[in-house]
């Protein structure tokens, strides 16, 4: 299959993000521009991937019915944003986290795109309104949120911009599931999305345990990966509750909800992440692994690793 027989979708932004998910894109059978505006970037972006696909090849851990050279056969570098925008269908924006440089993006790109391509964010801090506010039409656009590392963890949050066409979003949740991601439709934009917003609950009471002296950093950790952890792998909140009482959700908010609203009524206000009082958890976390880039990087690369054998573990037992 020639690469000018596929459908293209552009990648904008050449980083962590931007290649992870040049990299799902192509395990789907995309042919995938990737875009960088600091010449060169894409080339060594692309010569990365290459070097990623062979070794989850060689490990049995490569995403899709292609191999490794028929989808790196799929990749294309661009240091021109106009050359890297033909005859996409379908644009995914990664660049950094700063509302103006993703507004600017975004206002480049419709000058050079028909309208019926969708424009896509992977933003986590910033909701569509603001990402697209100077995009004439917003009908196409929307928040495509990946969780870190993408091509690892499935989940995406598919989030609208106010004016988006439900036809945009259902088109998209399709792209998604067809290259193998697990979207979900958020209904309404929110700040946070959903994961964020989850996330940062768990992360404020762990934080409060620790700063309280109630817990270890160490221990905290121990009781989400050793615990809660191992139910929310497979299985949600929601669902956790529905199956931990005889009669379902009900019946485990007539046993447990009173004790719930207690504990969260009990919980103190946002902690202090910065300053003298977040020094003794920042301390003990770096006690634990220390900062410096080799024992972060040797950390990182295990955590993939167990997320690409979870993955391979959750795909066989779907």
């Amino acid at each position: 299959m020639s690469k000018s027989d596929m459908k293209i979708i552009t990648v904008v932004g050449s980083g962590l993000i931007g290649r992870s998910w040049a990299m799902v894109f192509a395990s789907g059978g995309y042919s995938v521009n990737v875009y960088d505006n600091q010449p060169g970037q894409s080339a060594k972006a692309i010569t990365e991937i290459r070097k990623q696909l062979k070794e989850l090849e060689e490990a049995h851990m490569l995403r899709g019915a292609l191999t490794a050279s028929q989808q790196i056969a799929l990749l294309s570098s661009y240091d021109d944003l106009a050359q890297a925008l033909e005859g996409a269908f379908f644009i995914q924006e990664c660049v950094f986290e700063r509302l103006e440089v993703k507004q600017s993006i975004f206002q480049d790109v419709e000058r050079l795109v028909g309208q019926d391509v969708v424009l896509s964010s992977s933003t986590s801090a910033l909701v569509p309104s603001s990402v697209f506010s100077k995009v004439q039409n917003k009908s196409r656009c929307l928040v495509s949120h990946p969780v870190n590392p993408p091509y690892y963890v499935k989940l995406v949050e598919l989030v609208p911009h106010p004016e988006t066409a439900m036809a945009v979003m259902n088109a998209t949740h399709a792209l998604m599931t067809k290259v193998g991601q697990a979207p979900v439709l958020l209904k309404k934009e929110i700040d946070g999305f959903a994961v964020n917003r989850v996330q940062a609950a768990i992360i404020a009471e762990s934080w409060r345990l620790v700063q309280d002296g109630v817990i270890s950093v160490k221990d905290i950790d121990l009781v989400m990966s050793e615990g809660l952890g191992m139910r929310y792998a497979f299985i949600g909140p929601m669902e956790t509750m529905h199956l931990n009482a005889p009669e379902g959700l009900e019946d485990y908010m007539r046993r447990y909800g009173d004790g719930i609203t207690r504990l969260l009524n009990s919980f103190g206000p946002v902690p202090e992440f910065r300053g003298e009082g977040a020094k003794s958890v920042m301390n003990e976390m770096y006690e634990l692994i220390p900062g410096d880039e080799s024992h972060l990087s040797a950390r990182m690369e295990r955590r993939d690793q167990l997320l690409m054998r979870l993955a391979e573990l959750k795909k066989d037992h779907q």
